[in-house]
């Protein structure tokens, strides 16, 4: 695990841009992972300006989405991939998956899911964000480190944050369909992006805990191609800080620009 650690949060999210971009140039057919939420928004502000009008070449496969929520619906992932980044790029409909959250029958669509992965030959980079209570995709603590794509409960916690983004009275999901923390580990490469003094206790846990459920995120520790883009504030937890700024001065990784 590679951990890299930035004096803020916009050169954390360009950096991880830059290696999305990078990976891109060098296999413009690639297969991503992609995943959404506030922290990726700077992110792919920073791929429209890299990748241009497209069309993409690449293929990509979301995290998650919502059980019950339709493409359309302006809180759906869909939705929010067109938005800020498929739009933009002329990605083409059939390169783009997402799990169906209005699926007729979602445990169906989860398997679904998971088989058309291994179809498109797996994820060669997997973008990872980070949950406040140590969860990647909609892996809530105490699921399974060898999980599949699946159906996953979210937490009080999970649903009180992402209140903020549903109109008043609106019913907030309560489920999702997530790839699994085993399908996340089957990526050929990741990179996590963690920002902000709220994720420092989840950054601390993923990196230095004990490899457990409790934290889903410490799977990671089981990937030999992982890297930690983190800034200053969600660094503040570290006990070995000093040792990471020692290998990685100031972030600074020569294989990326």
């Amino acid at each position: 695990m590679k951990i890299l650690i930035y004096p803020d949060a916009a050169t954390a999210s360009a950096q991880t841009a830059n290696r999305i971009a990078a990976k891109l140039s060098s296999f413009p057919h690639a297969v991503l992972g992609l995943a959404t939420g506030g922290t990726m928004k700077p992110v792919y502000a920073a791929l429209r300006e890299h990748l241009g009008r497209g069309p993409a070449a690449f293929t990509s496969f979301n995290l998650d989405e919502y059980v019950g929520l339709p493409p359309t619906h302006p809180q759906s992932y869909a939705h929010y991939m067109q938005t800020h980044l498929f739009d933009a790029i002329q990605m083409p409909p059939d390169q783009a998956h997402l799990p169906r959250g209005d699926a007729a029958d979602p445990i169906a669509e989860a398997d679904n899911y998971e088989v058309a992965i291994l179809a498109a030959g797996g994820i060669d980079l997997q973008l990872l964000g980070l949950g406040a209570n140590g969860h990647i995709g909609f892996n809530e603590p105490t699921s399974s480190l060898g999980s599949r794509t699946r159906i996953k409960t979210l937490t009080h916690k999970t649903v009180s944050d992402n209140a903020r983004f549903f109109a008043p009275g609106e019913i907030v999901p309560r489920l999702a369909i997530t790839m699994g923390i085993g399908t996340i580990l089957d990526a050929r490469e990741i990179l996590l992006l963690a920002t902000g003094s709220g994720k420092s206790q989840a950054v601390a846990q993923m990196v230095e805990g004990p490899l457990s459920a409790a934290c889903p995120a410490s799977a990671l520790q089981l990937h030999p191609r992982t890297t930690i883009l983190i800034d200053v504030a969600a660094a503040a937890d570290l006990r070995l800080r000093d040792y990471y700024d020692t290998v990685h001065p100031g972030g600074l990784d020569d294989r990326i620009a």
